[in-house]
């Protein structure tokens, strides 16, 4: 819907729009106010086209009041578009030559102080109304007369074009109101969240809702912010409750893909570290799982079901291995040169040097080392008869 905006011939600039030139009143409070004045409107609608003579309230009423009436059903109607023609049609900014109807109009300095208000404040008005202009919503400044009346867009559309608060301008105003833009929200919305933060924090804490949105966000952001990532990690890393669920969230984690790999690639781990085929028997477990954690809320515990899901497949994957001789062979010969690998890393780390210059040595040291050697030699006894043997 759009209204044509006629001001009052009887009445001056800065007593038609109080609400507009107050220079101490805060940006956020004209938003409220205009939708608040929407509100009315849609309620109580003013018609501007109505005969007085055949309109029994205005007889009824004092001129003086019906004007009124009638200029706060505009400003219901029109929001911000009301003023921001005013400072359109009347406001020529430094630099603009002074030709044609443009002689009669004023440098945003000069209108501000008539009508007592601050220059910024008249320049955001007019760059409102410069890129609605852009995107051919209302007429451009060049053909605009001081007391022209337009038709002038809705009041919703208002605030996606008016940036109400000095941070909009900034590098970091820009970034928020480009982030709220692609979130489809308005971007005034989102700065009054960004100039408040102790707000942000008292709703994160009061509600739930909140505080899931806001771990989304931090989430999102942490993907491309190294040193959020960090910050995050240390703070986890010295809150104790904090750092056992993320190892238990880790150890769920990891449980579930051992079974997801088996879903996917069709291989089984064996508990020696060896990598086969997996049989249909235990695929078909593991896809029965998967799907069940697959279908649990985000809000619901997965770690009872990973374990489940994991000693299932597990017990299955050992028992398989026992049952089939050949690869029950390879298990055991796996397994064996593990522990003769790790037995024999751990040998090659003794600094035999220390033992002498230090004089750390013990009696129980070399006990321990006699029955080392026994045990090794009946190990290779035993190996040499069953080579003998086969």
């Amino acid at each position: 819907m759009t209204t044509a905006f006629t001001p009052s011939d009887t009445t001056p600039l800065m007593a038609e729009e109080p609400e507009f030139w107050e220079p101490s009143a805060p940006e956020p409070q004209e938003a409220q106010e205009a939708r608040s004045a929407q509100e009315a409107a849609d309620q109580d609608p003013v018609t501007d086209d109505q005969d007085d003579d055949q309109d029994p309230v205005t007889d009824d009423h004092d001129p003086v009041v019906v004007r009124d009436a009638r200029e706060f059903g505009v400003y219901a109607r029109t929001g911000g578009w009301a003023f921001a023609l005013k400072v359109a049609r009347s406001v020529r900014p430094g630099g603009q030559p002074a030709e044609g109807t443009a002689r009669t109009k004023v440098s945003a300095k000069a209108f501000a102080e008539l009508a007592g208000c601050s220059p910024e404040r008249v320049m955001r008005y007019y760059r409102a109304w410069d890129t609605a202009a852009d995107d051919g919503l209302v007429p451009q400044f060049e053909v605009l007369v001081p007391g022209e009346d337009v038709e002038l867009p809705d009041a919703d559309v208002w605030l996606s074009y008016y940036a109400s608060r000095n941070s909009a301008s900034s590098v970091r105003g820009q970034a928020i109101s480009a982030a709220a833009e692609a979130e489809g929200i308005r971007p005034t919305k989102a700065l009054e969240v960004a100039e408040n933060p102790t707000a942000l924090r008292a709703a994160i804490l009061a509600d739930p809702g909140t505080a899931q949105a806001a771990r989304g966000a931090l989430l999102d952001r942490m993907k491309e912010d190294p040193a959020l990532q960090t910050e995050m990690a240390r703070a986890i890393a010295r809150t104790d409750d904090l750092k056992k669920a993320v190892a238990n969230e880790a150890k769920a984690a990891d449980r579930i893909g051992y079974v997801r790999q088996i879903v996917e690639k069709g291989q089984i781990k064996t508990p020696a570290g060896q990598t086969v085929e997996a049989p249909a028997e235990i695929r078909a477990e593991a896809e029965r799982h998967l799907s069940l954690l697959d279908e649990l809320e985000d809000s619901e515990e997965a770690g009872e079901w990973a374990g489940e899901a994991y000693d299932t497949v597990k017990n299955l994957v050992a028992k398989a291995v026992e049952e089939d001789p050949a690869l029950r062979v390879q298990e055991r010969r796996t397994r064996f040169y593990n522990s003769l690998q790790k037995a024999t890393k751990v040998f090659e780390e003794l600094t035999l040097d220390e033992v002498m210059e230090e004089d750390i040595y013990e009696a129980d040291m070399l006990q321990r080392l006699e029955a080392l050697q026994e045990a090794i030699g009946t190990c290779i006894s035993a190996l040499r008869k069953a080579t003998t043997a086969s």
